[in-house]
């Protein structure tokens, strides 16, 4: 199927500001410490000696194929020779240690996902009862093998993931091993497999990768307990499909938006759209984060969909996940509500789990809750990095129609070869996200029409375009795309004007108690009621601290016009962000910050989005 948008190579994308910050500070701080070449310990531990007395069932070998995925992008985007002669070390290692049928894991033989095991056995909670990651692991290294060959022009890189492929298409194909039976979660931590099995056809053309990537979805679809495509075409809430895991649901999905991709089946796409809808509406942190852990049964898993808590996991793995989902959905559909979410995510909940210096997350982060970075082996330590390195080649992509879409705002250059103009460069000028003027500068190889979409985010009302300082004739609608079409020339320069007034959002928690009349009638009696407000100004979420300095929540009257009483403040000296006041009348104002910086971004400090409000106020 043709894509509505096409992502251009990383290389051709400089992104600046706010977002450029954050890629510098993860090649720093990420890249070139947690991993530089075989000896680093994620990498040591697939040395045979290793891999010969691994029992444990871990999923530490994930940080291979992530770390592979990551920096061989973030090479090819900077040059910088030094993280490419550690993919490039890191890679040949793995190679040396593939065994000859092909694996390339962490686990000793007994272990290994092709042993044929009893009837698949889940505990409570959907984990198996023998511990394994295999699958799971092989699955990023199939993926960061195929990122590391493409990027280097490395075959031998994409054979060696082909090989695992191999293993894979034989051992679930005609060893009689079903995928879901290998991982947590009913199976769901296995048929990831889809999505690099997918990726694999893609890259190759080898039908075979294709029919593996059926076979996954055909027993994914057959598992009692998860049952993907049925439930989701029948538009089963994400926390009912197998235990609701929001990582593995997520890329999964990812996993399923690309089968449609390879095959145009549209009950693949329809079933993603239905998902992802339910996940938009009901699942998200105001930051754009997956939530869910409160009163159920797994931190990281979600929610049944009316519930909200300002106490809400999000782990930022599913973060990766979502912003991946929301990127194959923007490439197939070309709707800018897929991009709103990216950036949304991008800002706020992403850049909010990341360390300053860009060598630490958090594993988890919370509307309401205190910043805590993670331990060394944690699986976000790795996924942080990766989501970023989703950002540079989304900001802008080649359209179907010939034209360029410009998808996500901040400081950045970028150049697209186009079939009319040729080669055309973009930039970015603008202090995005802390203001709403953005300016495009055009500089096309040769005087040409072609269509420029430019997105018009979802908060962004009463925008407006000129064009070299005219009205652009266009009535912008928010999280939609308008088309500018005309013939270019160098020095074209669009302006965007995005309106940023502060806004307040309300959301409640609640408990409703439901039993029998006596007449046998159900009745729903409410037995908790805790409404919320939070503010948001353009594209950030804003938090405060601990209120007076020791207090994690109080209960606050907000004025009858709420808006009225925020007082946006002069960024303070050597600052970007512009705080906001908020004031009460009846005691001390509170300062909020973007909530990517509240607290100083240090480590233990505390974050207070979702204000509870008196009892007696109605939102």
């Amino acid at each position: 199927m043709s894509p509505a948008l096409t992502f251009p190579s990383p290389m051709h994308v400089k992104l600046a500001g706010l977002l450029g910050e954050a890629l510098a500070a993860s090649r720093r701080g990420h890249l070139k410490q947690f991993i530089t070449d075989e000896t680093s310990r994620p990498i040591a531990l697939f040395r045979p000696e290793c891999v010969a007395h691994n029992h444990e069932g871990d999923w530490y070998g994930e940080h291979a194929g992530k770390w592979l995925s990551t920096a061989a992008r973030a090479a090819n985007r900077t040059g910088d020779a030094t993280i490419a002669t550690s993919v490039r070390r890191v890679a040949d290692f793995l190679l040396s240690v593939q065994e000859g049928d092909g694996y390339l894991g962490t686990y000793a033989p007994e272990r290994r996902f092709r042993c044929k095991r009893g009837p698949a056995l889940h505990t409570w909670d959907g984990a198996p009862t023998v511990r394994t990651w295999d699958v799971w692991v092989h699955s990023y290294l199939i993926l960061g093998l195929l990122e590391a060959g493409k990027y280097l022009s490395e075959p031998r890189y994409i054979q060696a993931a082909r090989r695992i492929g191999d293993l894979c298409w034989h051992t679930f194909s005609e060893g009689g091993i079903a995928v879901t039976s290998l991982g947590n979660h009913h199976g769901m931590s296995a048929t990831v497999l889809l999505d690099p099995a997918v990726e694999l056809f893609l890259a190759t053309g080898e039908k075979k990768y294709l029919a593996l990537a059926e076979l996954v979805l055909k027993q994914l679809n057959a598992a009692p307990a998860l049952e993907l495509l049925p439930q989701a075409l029948a538009g089963t809430d994400a926390a009912a499909i197998g235990t609701g895991k929001a990582y593995q649901l997520l890329w999964n999905l990812v996993g399923l938006a690309k089968l449609h991709r390879a095959t145009g089946e549209p009950r693949y796409l329809a079933a993603v759209l239905k998902i992802w809808t339910n996940i938009r509406d009901h699942h998200l942190t105001l930051g754009g984060g997956p939530w869910g852990g409160v009163a159920h049964r797994s931190r990281e898993v979600f929610n049944p969909s009316p519930v909200f808590s300002p106490y809400g996991y999000v782990e930022t793995c599913s973060i990766l996940s979502w912003i991946q989902l929301n990127r194959e959905l923007l490439a197939l559909t070309g709707e800018a509500k897929f991009a709103d979410e990216i950036e949304k995510s991008a800002y706020n909940d992403l850049l909010g789990a990341q360390a300053p210096a860009g060598d630490n997350w958090c594993y988890y982060s919370f509307p309401n809750g205190r910043r805590v970075f993670t331990t060394y082996w944690r699986c976000c330590k790795s996924s942080g990095p990766l989501a970023l390195e989703e950002l540079p080649s989304v900001a802008c992509s080649l359209a179907a129609d010939g034209g360029i879409a410009i998808n996500l705002y901040g400081p950045s250059e970028c150049e697209l070869a186009t079939p009319s103009a040729g080669l055309v460069r973009l930039a970015q000028r603008t202090r995005y996200p802390y203001d709403g003027a953005v300016t495009l500068e055009i500089t096309p190889e040769r005087p040409a029409e072609f269509p420029l979409h430019v997105r018009i985010p979802s908060w962004a009302h009463d925008a407006t375009i000129t064009i070299n300082g005219r009205d652009a004739g266009q009535q912008p609608i928010v999280s939609t795309y308008v088309v500018l079409r005309r013939a270019w020339r160098a020095g074209d320069i669009v302006t965007l004007s995005f309106p940023m007034p502060s806004q307040v959002h309300w959301r409640t928690h609640r408990n409703v108690q439901e039993s029998r009349a006596p007449d046998g009638a159900l009745v729903a009696q409410e037995v908790l009621h805790f409404d919320y407000a939070a503010i948001t100004r353009g594209p950030l979420v804003y938090a405060t601290g601990l209120i007076d300095g020791f207090k994690i929540e109080e209960t606050v009257r907000l004025p009858h016009d709420s808006v009225a009483a925020i007082e946006q403040l002069a960024a303070p000296t050597g600052e970007q962000a512009p705080a906001l006041q908020l004031n009460l009348g009846y005691r001390a104002p509170l300062i909020f910050h973007p909530y990517f910086e509240a607290g100083g971004r240090a480590d233990g400090t505390w974050r207070l989005t979702w204000l509870q409000l008196a009892p007696d106020q109605n939102p």
